[in-house]
């Protein structure tokens, strides 16, 4: 017995020993800053349609990789609400001093289901005074420095679904899909199952067969009833035991979509600071250039802005910057069906890769020499 026992024993300890190594190697190799890595996923992955990537170089189609392969955006989407934000207040339709109660924001934050962004936010807010309230401006500020999707959800209501939805349009972006409330579309899940009384089992069977129309419209149902019934703490608790790893990838597959090509488009009109009137880019580009708060960024770019966005399964970014030699670098990198090793590699090392592009000449030669063969036919010219 106290043989078997011994046994056992050492099973468990080998066991952990193995575990623990396992983890030791998975952080090293994460936390390994390797500016390449982005080059090779790209090349490795670029058959399966999962990952894209578009780069424009001194007017120049640098790399066209799947760049007409729509993708799922996750928050750089909201690239799209800031410019419809700047339009608008441009335009004097919203005042962007305007007061909003943080209680207002409330209505759309589900705890636990942004990466601690909203919260971040409202740490930063709080961390001189208590505040219950702050300007539109600040709001927008939010969703894009730290990405809260409860402002973003906020900013919605504010500037108008359709008003959002024709600004793709007017830039022509040829695969945009239209937006919708995203963090209501999370509560899918649990109204089916309360209001037909279904298992998770037959609910994720009517997800999955859900077409895009009727899931876009649950959303906004759910986005106008919270208005004025929002969940209360409980609700919302309950909310994020639903949403497991399989209500996550069919919310995050759902998201809006579109191209690298689209994007790109975007980054080039704001880079060249004559697209939208100087009143537009006068509201734009506090929100959208937060680089350009670090000294050391001022000291070689003229100016440069950007967003990302990411799920458990995604990982995006689209970024524009000018240097102060007049070169324009605009870049929109999209990646879906990620592992989690491959989601913590390509976001430890996604900045180091676009410093590189922007800094290094040898760099960019590199990259062209290595992803042009994988060029396709539908690609840029």
């Amino acid at each position: 017995m106290k043989i078997a026992l011994l046994i056992i024993a050492g099973i468990i300890i080998s066991l952990g020993l193995v575990i623990a190594i396992g983890i030791l190697m998975f952080r090293r190799e994460i936390k390994k800053l390797n500016p390449e890595y982005i080059v090779q996923f790209v090349k490795a992955k670029s058959g399966s349609g999962n990952v894209s990537l578009s780069i424009k170089h001194d007017d120049e189609n640098w790399v066209d990789v799947n760049v007409n392969e729509q993708l799922p955006l996750a928050s750089t989407v909201k690239i799209i609400l800031a410019i419809e934000y700047a339009q608008q207040a441009a335009a004097g339709k919203i005042d962007p001093q305007k007061e909003v109660r943080l209680k207002e924001l409330e209505n759309f934050y589900i705890p636990k289901t942004d990466g601690g962004a909203h919260e971040t936010w409202i740490i930063q807010l709080k961390k001189d005074k208590e505040i219950d309230r702050v300007p539109l401006c600040e709001v927008v500020n939010g969703m894009i420095a730290y990405s809260s999707n409860a402002n973003t959800e906020y900013l919605i209501e504010v500037l108008g679904l359709q008003n959002i939805n024709h600004v793709p349009k007017s830039l022509d972006m040829l695969k945009h899909e239209p937006m919708y409330p995203i963090v209501s579309a999370l509560y899918i899940p649990a109204q089916l199952m309360n209001e037909k009384n279904l298992s998770k089992k037959e609910v994720l069977e009517v997800m999955k067969n859900m077409d895009m129309h009727e899931y876009r419209n649950k959303a906004i149902e759910i986005h106008n009833r919270w208005l004025s019934q929002p969940l209360t703490d409980q609700e919302k608790k309950q909310l994020r035991k639903t949403l497991d790893n399989d209500f996550q990838k069919i919310w995050s597959d759902r998201l809006p979509r579109s191209t690298t090509r689209d994007y790109v488009s975007i980054m080039k009109k704001l880079n060249s600071k004559v697209y939208f009137s100087e009143s537009v880019y006068q509201y734009l580009d506090p929100v959208m250039e937060q680089i350009m708060r670090n000294p050391n960024n001022c000291e070689w770019l003229v100016h440069a802005g950007q967003k990302g966005g990411s799920t458990a399964f995604i990982l995006t970014i689209a970024m524009y910057a000018t240097d102060k030699d007049g070169n324009q670098t605009d870049i929109a990198f999209f990646a879906n069906d990620l592992t989690p090793v491959e989601k913590a590699k390509l976001s430890r090392n996604m900045n180091g890769f676009l410093l590189k592009f922007l800094k290094d000449s040898k760099f960019r030669a590199h990259i062209k020499k290595e992803l042009s063969i994988l060029d396709l036919p539908g690609s840029l010219s």
